[in-house]
């Protein structure tokens, strides 16, 4: 038996089930376990506390499996858990082809990923754990979709902080095509799963996506919509697809923009309508503020700004200068959707550097909605960083 014994009064995380034990919480590890062996972690007194994976490299030196001690960790365990996630999205299938199969910790399988888009499926390793159980894992993701395509992209920083390399491939099936078309609320979408983004779609802003969709049917087709960040062009195509007669996308990637002009041709939308600008969003927006433009709908959803605690304030600034240029940007009467995918960014600190924003602006916006990923993207409630994406919907009045 592999125990990895905590210090005294460091169960009490534990205790709460929350399922990350920090190098700084182990008193001693019995036995020789190796990168992704199941360990028993035990405390001061030797009581059972829970299973997990070791991860000797890791400032996480133990991410959990389960909290009963009468489970045992194996193959089945994780096909069981896969099964069960799986089976968790069903309801979203009347609405896309495009969700998030398995989401690591929300999902009692923490540092797996699984997406699914139409019949290919895309996976990511990113801790020692599941690293170790990889071939079962996929056998069961298999079983319970009846994909047989499964491309895996362990290619985040993630897996450097648990020493281990980057991985990507064919698993199971055949070479991804350069794009798998997916079908989300009638809209269709090319994704990359070799080389995009994530795993080369934004899956975690369907609901607002939709949201937008609303805003524009309500607006009626003289309003126009600009979508900053935008990758392959969700928003901008939900919005049009709904009855806006003009959107801008701006991203500093050519590439980006591209498979965005391709997946509005996809959607039958006239190229007037879809307007694309490669520039860096500040100066676009710059540029934007100067032509004396204007929207009903601006949507913020910048990549992370904080990769970790250390840069919080850097981020906080970034954050606020971004909003307070979309923030002008705004129409009277009309909506701003601002993101962060920062996990080290809290949702009070967020909501925080929107309103300095706001106070900045010398405008006044009213808070509607707090946006957040959908149900395929679960936050476990013993494990509040899983929310790592937060939004508002501010209307300016």
């Amino acid at each position: 038996m592999n125990d990895v014994v905590l210090k005294p009064g460091k169960e009490k995380s534990l205790l709460r089930r929350h399922p990350w034990v920090y190098a700084t919480a182990v008193a001693q590890v019995v036995g020789r376990p190796q990168p992704g062996d199941t360990v028993r972690v035990v405390d001061c007194r030797g009581d059972f506390l829970a299973w997990g994976a070791y991860s000797p490299e890791s400032q996480i030196r133990v991410r959990c499996w389960s909290f009963r001690e009468e489970e045992g960790i194996d193959a089945a365990w994780m096909a069981a858990r896969v099964t069960e996630a799986v089976a968790r999205r069903a309801s979203l299938a009347g609405r896309t082809d495009a969700v998030r199969l398995v989401f690591g910790e929300g999902d009692s399988l923490p540092g797996f990923v699984a997406d699914r888009y139409a019949d290919q499926l895309v996976v990511q390793f990113l801790a020692a754990g599941v690293e170790r159980w990889r071939e079962p894992l996929v056998d069961a993701l298999v079983a319970a979709t009846g994909c047989l395509n499964v491309y895996e992209r362990s290619d985040a920083a993630a897996r450097e902080r648990e020493a281990l390399a980057a991985r990507t491939g064919v698993l199971r099936g055949r070479q991804p095509p350069a794009e798998v078309e997916i079908v989300e609320d009638g809209v269709r979408y090319g994704v990359d799963v070799v080389n995009g983004h994530k795993t080369g779609f934004y899956l975690d802003q369907r609901e607002s996506r939709r949201l937008v969709a609303e805003l524009a049917a309500r607006g009626g087709p003289s309003a126009p919509g600009l979508n900053c960040f935008s990758y392959t062009g969700g928003f901008s195509l939900a919005a049009l697809r709904a009855g806006a007669a003009h959107a801008i996308s701006v991203d500093s990637s050519a590439d980006a923009l591209a498979m965005a002009a391709r997946n509005a041709a996809r959607n039958g939308l006239p190229e007037a309508a879809f307007e694309c600008r490669v520039s860096k969003v500040a100066d676009a927006q710059k540029a934007l503020a100067a032509e004396g433009r204007q929207f009903d709908i601006v949507v913020l959803d910048p990549p992370k700004f904080a990769p970790s605690v250390h840069h919080v304030d850097k981020a906080a600034r970034a954050y606020k200068d971004v909003n307070l240029k979309g923030m002008k940007l705004v129409k009277p009467g009309g909506y701003l959707l601002t993101f962060s995918c920062s996990g080290a960014v809290s949702v009070d600190l967020f909501q925080k550097i929107v309103a300095g924003a706001v106070i900045d602006s010398r405008e006044d916006f009213v808070l509607l909605e707090r946006l957040a990923a959908g149900m395929d993207h679960p936050m476990r409630m013993t494990h509040p960083e899983g929310e790592y994406l937060k939004g508002l919907l501010l209307q300016r009045v």
